[in-house]
């Protein structure tokens, strides 16, 4: 009866992962592919493997540039992110001050606001600033729509720290500021990996708020660059491919090698400790 139970769950989580995997491997498939070949027959395997489309999709079409805008604004994003939801974190899970619930019940209601919502007076503000088409403005924008995820996962991890902590090292002499920096924020260290990698998957795959934001075709991130090559490569179809899996390769590699710490993201604030 066990056995029959394991089959029955195993079966349809294999086929889910077949189903996962199959996509990435028909793509690489056919970015190994010339043009010619896809044509005749695009499921086959490649008769004689070649990397000239992705050579193509990286020089040519300009992939590594769209990779260079990408990784530059999601460092910076996530940088800022951390420090800043850390801090709000700390202060709106820890501490008991006169408003600190409304401040986080607005954190929470701030995540159920699509960007749909709030994009053309956030395209407005950042056009009054100057900030479109700049790698800060897009930079801010991922820090403001971002941030009240990364203030609730932080919150609801330092909500679970005994508060007996905190008031020995105030015991102790230390400020509020150090508390956070010397007690609160070596603790937090779990988690922040955690937040800071699911931000940096979030920022790395947004196609809307960037393609909002940098218009131009040099300031595009690489998101945004793979979307147009459907359009400029409808026809070649192996470089198109290529595009797509030197996007996914990044994307890949993080969950491959971060999976345990994106479990513990998802799963921040759900038990304690």
């Amino acid at each position: 009866m066990m056995r029959t139970g394991r089959w029955l769950a195993a079966v349809p989580m294999a086929a889910l992962a077949l189903a996962t995997v199959y996509p990435l491997v028909f793509t690489t498939n056919v970015a190994l592919k010339t043009r010619h070949e896809y044509v005749l027959d695009r499921f086959s395997p490649a008769d004689s493997p070649q990397v000239d489309n992705l050579a193509t999709a990286w020089g040519s079409v300009g992939m590594a540039r769209y990779l260079t805008n990408s990784l530059v604004v999601v460092t910076c994003a996530v940088a800022l992110l951390l420090v800043l939801g850390s801090m709000a974190g700390f202060a709106l899970g820890r501490l008991r001050f006169r408003g600190s619930r409304t401040l986080y019940l607005g954190c929470l209601a701030a995540l159920f606001v699509p960007f749909q919502v709030v994009m053309v007076p956030l395209a407005r503000t950042m056009a009054a600033l100057g900030l479109i088409d700049t790698r800060p403005g897009l930079v801010l924008a991922y820090v403001a729509q971002f941030l009240p995820f990364t203030i609730f996962l932080m919150a609801s991890y330092y909500a679970h720290i005994p508060v007996e902590i905190v008031d020995a090292a105030r015991i102790d002499g230390n400020t509020l500021f150090g508390v956070y920096r010397r007690i609160m924020l070596p603790i937090g260290v779990p988690a922040l990996i955690s937040v800071g990698i699911l931000n940096a998957l979030f920022c790395w795959n947004d196609v809307l708020i960037a393609l909002l934001l940098m218009p131009s075709a040099e300031n595009r991130t690489l998101m945004v660059g793979v979307t147009s090559l459907r359009g400029q490569y409808s026809d070649d179809i192996p470089t198109f491919a290529a595009g797509v899996l030197i996007a996914a390769v990044p994307v890949l590699l993080v969950y491959l090698f971060f999976q345990r710490h994106i479990v513990q993201g998802v799963t921040a604030g759900s038990t304690k400790g």
